[in-house]
């Protein structure tokens, strides 16, 4: 029988020898580092990675070397997170929280970007169940990692869920470099009360390094891979919601979802039409119920 491409990228990940988390994060934290994407025909995913056979290892728990990631999106109701990643402002921001769904574990997660091009990360545990408007705690700490990294005139109590992301991702780790190689396979995208949208056959690999190019990046240049203008946010949105500014993912919604998109001026994204309710009754109302879902499998 055939294999689907994931099929075949999980096939290879488990080939290679592995490494526990506790080792992972003492070797390769990378709380800041630089990122590079890659959007791969998921057959090509698994070749590159039974390639790295000898200098990379990958991430086992509970004797599962797959797992599935949830994000849910935080934006204001302008969407300045998104129009400062599409107008590639320096200064640009990402809040998520991130539920891991094999462990249960969930974090709320600030980005942002530091110096050469570099993302810093900053995140906190975090309750599933809070997710349709952030905590007071979770405000603070939000305002506190925008404030640090020089970024003005948004307020984490502004924020309000714009996107929902899930995946399944198998992260290696390269000991030459000390720097991990993460695989994302099955990646969808649906906007809080939408329907989703699959990224289909394709993988997004992405190395995270302290700094310059590793063994990963050089032998994706080999195969003539080159870094891809690929966010899960941001291409994510512009897919979901036409007429949005997307000039700097049309070639990824053109090659890899077959979206053509073209100028317009009635783009609207459901954050834009709501305000949070930050009072306690107020947390649960309209707002879909991002914490539960099926178990579909991506992250």
């Amino acid at each position: 029988m055939t294999r689907t491409g994931a099929e075949s990228v999980a096939a290879a990940v488990g080939a290679l020898p592995p490494i526990g988390l506790d080792e992972l994060v003492a070797r390769a934290d990378l709380q800041s580092r630089v990122d590079r994407k890659y959007v791969l025909p998921s057959a090509e995913a698994a070749t590159f990675v039974a390639g790295l056979a000898g200098i990379a290892r990958v991430l086992e728990i509970d004797g599962r070397r797959s797992f599935g990631y949830e994000s849910l999106y935080y934006d204001t109701g302008s969407l300045a997170s998104y129009l400062l990643a599409a107008r590639k402002r320096r200064r640009r921001f990402k809040v998520r929280r991130r539920r891991y769904l094999d462990s249960g574990l969930c974090y709320l997660e600030v980005k942002t970007r530091g110096l050469r091009d570099s993302t810093i990360k900053a995140r906190m545990p975090y309750d599933a169940e809070d997710s349709n408007v952030l905590t007071e705690a979770a405000c603070v700490f939000v305002d506190e990692a925008l404030s640090s990294s020089g970024i003005t005139g948004v307020a984490a109590a502004d924020l309000v869920p714009s996107l929902l992301t899930r995946y399944r991702r198998s992260t290696l780790y390269l000991p030459e470099s000390c720097s991990r190689v993460t695989v994302d396979t099955g990646v969808a995208w649906a906007l809080p009360q939408g329907p989703w949208r699959e990224l289909e056959e394709r993988a997004i690999v992405e190395t995270k390094a302290p700094g310059r190019a590793c063994a990963a990046d050089r032998r994706l240049w080999s195969a003539g891979y080159r870094p891809s203008r690929i966010s899960k946010y941001g291409t994510g949105l512009a897919a979901l919601t036409p007429g949005l500014p997307a000039n700097k993912w049309h070639p990824v919604l053109r090659r890899h979802l077959q979206i053509d998109l073209t100028p317009a001026s009635g783009g609207t994204h459901p954050a834009a039409e709501r305000r949070p309710d930050h009072s306690a009754a107020g947390r649960h109302t309209d707002q879909p119920a991002v914490g539960r879902h099926n178990d579909r499998s991506t992250s």
